[in-house]
């Protein structure tokens, strides 16, 4: 997606054929983890982080892939062999609205035009907490955009559209919606979250066949192993990170430093609250996917502790 330059320098320095591939979309702050542990953490002979997510297992030169659990839930619907075996980072979204618009409460949202991304987390979110408070879907309308991550953002991009009342609000991930309160000015919006309507899981996913191989599974264990140590900076010493994030997504560090507190890095429990948030969220998804919804037992079997539970033992 949007420019990183570290996917260029890993293809020089990393051999892409015996080392450990990593696919991730690589624009978003939600990554940036996986890089940090590759460069400073990982013990294994050698890794490549490329462009992709999780449905990139489908190819197999690639050991693991990082998505939101919108999308881990999605592909598992086709790709039962997919599992989920750690979490990166946990996202609570936002939603701004212009004060201007009539709106102060999220009943006040009814009717209004909100924008945001069809068919990703982001969708799932306006969904989620319009549904909080007694909006369903089709008592609104969805208008869809582009990110933007640093301004001056475009005519398209949610912030520009939000600025010129082209919407009334918008939820999607960050950091464009703090660039959307940015332009409007906080006196004059209303900010609404609630992670227990709707926080990205951003996660780490693998196969069950890498799962199964003996080497395969060693350098994905080494690799979560690393990412621990990243989780530890992250959480207690992020200034020694704002510089590297800000570089690696396009990000002002100003910026991401009003936004990281909404960001819980990693490890996430891979117990029963991940498995009833699963299944709540996917109440919805299998009605907009037009499918069955998976039971608890099948998110226990998509659900995989046991790679972090080994890189936990070493």
């Amino acid at each position: 997606m949007r420019l990183l330059c570290f996917s260029a320098l890993a293809a020089l320095l990393i051999s892409p054929t015996h080392g450990l591939r990593v696919a991730a979309s690589q624009s978003w702050i939600e990554h940036t983890p996986l890089v940090y542990a590759i460069q400073n953490f990982y013990k294994g002979d050698t890794a490549t982080l490329v462009n992709g997510g999780v449905a990139s297992l489908s190819d197999k030169s690639i050991d693991v892939g990082a998505n939101a659990e919108t999308q881990g839930l999605k592909n598992y619907a086709s790709h039962k062999n997919y599992r989920l075996i750690g979490i990166i980072v946990e996202v609570t979204y936002r939603l701004v609205a212009n004060k201007a618009a009539g709106i102060k409460t999220l009943a006040d949202l009814k009717g209004k035009r909100i924008g945001t991304i069809s068919g990703t987390s982001a969708e799932v979110f306006v969904n989620q907490l319009l549904s909080s408070a007694g909006i369903a879907k089709g008592q609104y309308t969805l208008v869809n955009g582009q990110v933007c991550m640093r301004a001056p953002c475009g005519g398209g991009t949610f912030p520009a559209q939000f600025k010129s009342k082209a919407i009334d609000a918008f939820g999607v991930w960050e950091t464009a919606v703090q660039l959307g309160i940015d332009a409007v000015g906080e006196d004059n919006v209303v900010v609404f979250k609630n992670a227990s309507a709707y926080r990205e899981v951003y996660s780490l996913y693998a196969t069950d066949e890498k799962l199964m191989d003996a080497a395969a599974r060693k350098k994905i264990v080494q690799f979560v192993r690393a990412l621990n140590h990243t989780y530890d900076v992250f959480r207690n010493q992020p200034e020694k990170v704002y510089s590297t994030v800000g570089k690696l997504v396009g990000v002002d560090v100003p910026v991401l430093q009003k936004v990281w507190a909404d960001h819980v890095w990693g490890p996430g429990s891979l117990g029963d609250r991940l498995l009833s948030y699963l299944e709540y969220e996917e109440q919805y998804l299998s009605k907009a996917d037009r499918r069955t919804a998976f039971t608890r037992a099948e998110l226990s079997k998509f659900v995989d502790p046991s790679v972090y539970q080994e890189a936990m033992s070493g």
